[in-house]
């Protein structure tokens, strides 16, 4: 453990050790309970297909949203049903700081299983509001989704954002996107925080700016790169899938900035168990809720 002002937060090569997506999962014997919390976002990704459902296994997708309270209920029950969990983490299928349920969850979490790591994961757009707020509660391992550094390639990408109560398009709403997601990076990262960023490689759009991307979130402090390859969906659904060669392309351009993490498996934000292993997430979830009724924007 590291110690920043008053706060304890996991060393990077502990959480090297005992995260389960870092140590690749069922080879360490290292299990997650990734906690539904999340349901609205503030942002509009051309890729994201957010949904409820018992059958798809990626990101952005759950049996139901829970409260806060009854995510505390979860972790009791997963680490009953498998005693290798080793993280508490959100993931969704919003953006964990969109709505406030993700940060009470990690107080509860702090206080009744201080031994977990505590994971979560952003757009980035509100980082810089909530830094302190990450540090305060003890987060250990934050990833945050950068697609571009170029306003231009990232207005391909996100259709628009809703900040500060308005709505931004284009290239404005691009530049307040990657001012916040690098500053906010920063910030967090000075605290000992090991920051992961995520990147989904879109061949069509941002296959050739890995590179420059790599260097620049990696001398704003984050530790680890993780290429994501593209699910052709919704308004990208016209975009192709990533080749091996692309992606090995990618990930060695970004290797010479950063470390590169290669075995990210794209976990629904309802996963539990450990990955690779042992699956408990049709055991834990207590209610399902319509999509109608969850999903928001604002």
């Amino acid at each position: 453990m590291i110690k920043e002002g008053v706060f304890m937060v996991l060393s990077y090569e502990n959480l090297i050790k005992n995260h389960p997506c870092f140590t690749q999962g069922v080879k360490n014997n290292k299990g997650r309970v990734h906690l539904p919390v999340s349901f609205g976002c503030n942002i509009f990704c051309n890729f994201c297909k957010r949904d409820i459902n018992d059958s798809e296994n990626r990101p952005g997708v759950a049996r139901g949203i829970i409260t806060p309270e009854e995510a505390v209920e979860v972790v009791r029950r997963a680490i009953l049903l498998c005693s290798d969990i080793t993280v508490a983490g959100v993931a969704g299928p919003g953006d964990s700081l969109a709505t406030p349920y993700a940060l009470e969850t990690f107080r509860m979490i702090k206080k009744e299983f201080p031994h977990l790591i505590k994971c979560m994961s952003t757009n980035g757009l509100l980082l810089p509001k909530f830094a302190d707020e990450i540090i305060e509660v003890g987060i250990d391992s934050l990833t945050v989704t950068v697609n571009s550094i170029d306003t231009k390639i990232q207005a391909q990408i996100s259709e628009k954002i809703i900040y500060q109560g308005k709505s931004y398009t284009g290239e404005e709403a691009a530049e307040i996107l990657i001012h916040n997601q690098l500053a906010g990076i920063k910030q967090v990262a000075k605290a000992g925080i090991t920051v992961k960023v995520n990147t989904v490689l879109i061949p069509e759009i941002n296959g050739e700016h890995i590179k420059k991307l790599a260097k620049t979130v990696a001398e704003h402090g984050a530790k680890l790169y993780n290429i994501i390859p593209l699910i052709p969906q919704h308004k990208l659904s016209w975009c192709s899938v990533p080749t091996c060669h692309q992606i090995s392309r990618s990930r060695a351009e970004a290797e010479a900035y950063i470390n590169v993490f290669r075995h990210c498996q794209r976990c629904r934000a309802d996963a539990a168990g450990i990955p690779g292993g042992k699956d408990v997430s049709k055991l834990l979830y207590l209610r399902p809720v319509q999509l109608e009724n969850t999903f928001s924007h604002g």
